[in-house]
């Protein structure tokens, strides 16, 4: 049948069999048959240090008790304590440490090491534990490993955000990033013209950061395709759960090559998002960094004040002076 996707066709026939992959619990993927023809492409990046290999199994427990941390899967790796122990490229460190990071946040220390394997991964951390960077730096080692981009080439690297404003975030975080090594990127997104979008694409990106509904516009206009995307990203899945995205979750998923390393995050785990999980990864690590009810940050500081009707315009304003560091504030009215 037609997916909808006329810059996919070639696809249409092996991926969309088994980009519902059901082998979350370990049984033998049908995937020898949907492979045929497809590039091989490297994923597993991942050499573990002298200092974490050194660490005992007591070392470990105690480290994933210290910061809360759980794990579940076959072969899980030890965390890292420290940027240096990751192994990332000369220029991915220089941008940590000119961000000045001191050390990696719980989900990076357990979750580079996850996603440098090449594995299929689930996290699971509230908003604010630095999740972003957890699959953004492993994304552009991956994307510096693969063959480049030809004339006509979609992205290598696909992002799925619920809303706008994460996708943008996202993006900021990528060119930061990736500027060394000459990755581009884009922000797919509704609500503005789609003019500087498709001009982007048209030029080639190894990124695509985008919301579920706008890719699937650009998808059905050709002017991009995910024939090449072999790291695939779902952030904050239970948001886009919540907001309706599922039936356009799994039309763009059905697009993208079955063996893809397939990334999973969200903050809560109810039953529709694990569901989800069954069926879009193979084999996958699980980190639960504190437990997985998370529903907010409690890092995060609320402040109620009570005033009257004509002194609230006046307060907000005092608030603004205050916070204000340049960055874009969200006003609830």
């Amino acid at each position: 049948s037609d997916s909808g996707f006329g810059g996919a066709s070639a696809y249409d026939g092996s991926v969309r069999s088994s980009s519902s992959r059901r082998d979350y619990d370990g049984a033998e993927p049908p995937r020898k048959l949907d492979l045929d023809g497809l590039t091989p492409f490297e994923k597993n990046f991942y050499i573990e240090s002298p200092l974490v290999a050194a660490m005992s199994d007591a070392e470990v427990e105690d480290y994933r008790r210290r910061r809360e941390i759980t794990v579940e899967g076959r072969d899980v790796p030890k965390p890292v304590n420290s940027f240096r122990d990751i192994g990332f490229p000369d220029y991915v460190l220089q941008e940590i440490t000119k961000a000045g990071f001191v050390e990696p946040t719980a989900i990076q220390a357990q979750g580079w090491p996850m996603a440098l394997k090449g594995r299929d991964l689930i996290g699971i951390a509230e908003t604010g534990s630095g999740k972003t960077l957890a699959y953004l730096l492993p994304a552009i080692v991956h994307v510096n490993a693969q063959p480049i981009l030809a004339p006509g080439d979609g992205p290598i690297v696909l992002v799925l955000a619920p809303t706008r404003e994460l996708a943008v975030q996202i993006q900021q975080e990528a060119a930061k990033f990736g500027a060394s090594s000459r990755i581009k990127n884009t922000c797919i997104y509704g609500g503005v013209p789609k003019g500087p979008q498709v001009r982007d694409l048209q030029k080639g990106v190894e990124i695509v950061i985008a919301t579920p509904g706008r890719l699937i516009d650009m998808l059905e206009s050709n002017h991009t395709n995910l024939r090449r995307v072999t790291y695939l990203v779902l952030d904050e899945a239970d948001r886009m759960l919540d907001m309706g995205f599922e039936p356009q979750i799994r039309k763009i998923v059905s697009q993208i090559r079955p063996d893809r390393q397939t990334l999973y995050w969200s903050a809560t785990w109810p039953k529709e998002v694990e569901q989800l999980a069954r069926q879009f990864l193979y084999n996958p690590y699980k980190v639960v960094i504190g437990s997985a009810d998370l529903k907010a940050n409690h890092a995060i500081r609320q402040h109620v004040n009570i005033v009257s009707e004509s002194q609230k315009y006046n307060k907000l304003v005092k608030l603004l002076e205050d916070i204000m560091d340049g960055s874009r504030i969200l006003i609830f009215m």
